[in-house]
């Protein structure tokens, strides 16, 4: 009696604690954004005194304020460029879903295609993307198609990676249950393997999509007549460091709304994932 009457009130606290964190984490901190702001505000303070201090000349390191003001005078060019660089990224990293997913799956299914595949894979992700870039403009021309595989390419290891390891480290009471159901593949796979892997697929998605950015940006280096990566070559050639400073920054901005777009489905479609964090 004694040791039941002594756990319960621990155990009506600890209740208590996990609705009190969870409520925490439903209410937005102002830490959470404050924070990274005043991060973002001390680095562009730093770049500004370093500037100032070491007497950098401006066609080196241009200063926030200039990028700021190239960033307002050439905003029409800029965005236009952000667009294009934007919608490569985007039908590649969709394209990188369309094709990485039934990969996994099958990769998950079945072990000899894993041991027949995985090895290649890893091989192909290990080369270079930055080699293969000027082979795929030979191969594709000028167009955005060596954008979009070049995305392509940088994004499918991460999400064949993460599917298939989502997909195969369903628990087992889970698997036990599917059977006791006497659920058949195709359902076990839709109703319990998929659910599962879900968390573990955003990871993936989330870490590809940063790499997308980069993928367009790599291909645009390479042969390019439009976009950001193209910008950069251009103001690198003319020594306009200011407008490279202001394509970058705008890089970064497309990088953070489409890693943030990822986050936001991911709260929609898999909620617990957030609950269980």
């Amino acid at each position: 009696m004694t040791s039941l009457a002594a756990a319960t009130p621990k155990d009506s606290t600890g209740a208590e604690g996990l609705r009190s964190r969870k409520a925490r984490r439903k209410m937005p901190s102002v830490s959470s954004w404050t924070l990274p702001l005043l991060g973002v505000a001390l680095s562009i303070a730093a770049w500004w005194l370093a500037v100032i201090v070491f007497d950098i000349q401006s066609y080196l390191v241009p200063t926030p304020d200039a990028v700021l003001t190239t960033l307002v005078d050439r905003w029409d060019i800029l965005l236009d460029q952000t667009w294009v660089t934007a919608w490569e990224t985007i039908q590649g990293f969709a394209l990188a879903i369309a094709l990485g997913i039934p990969f996994a799956i099958l990769l998950a299914s079945s072990r000899i295609f894993e041991q027949m595949v995985y090895p290649l894979l890893i091989t192909v992700n290990s080369l270079p993307k930055v080699a293969i870039a000027p082979i795929l403009v030979v191969w594709m021309g000028f167009g955005q198609g060596p954008k979009i595989v070049m995305v392509l390419l940088l994004c499918f290891f991460p999400i064949v990676l993460s599917t298939a390891s989502g997909l195969k480290s369903t628990p087992s009471e889970i698997v036990e249950l599917a059977k006791s159901l006497n659920a058949g593949r195709l359902r076990t796979f839709w109703k319990f393997r998929l659910p599962q892997a879900l968390p573990q697929i955003f990871v993936g998605l989330k870490t590809a999509i940063s790499l997308a950015v980069i993928g367009a940006v790599i291909a645009e280096f390479v042969g390019a007549d439009a976009g950001l990566g193209f910008i950069i070559v251009q103001s690198g050639a003319s020594a306009n460091t200011a407008l490279a400073f202001a394509a970058m920054v705008l890089l970064s901005l497309l990088s953070i709304v489409l890693f943030y777009v990822i986050e936001f489905a991911e709260k929609i479609l898999v909620p617990w994932a957030e609950e269980s964090r």
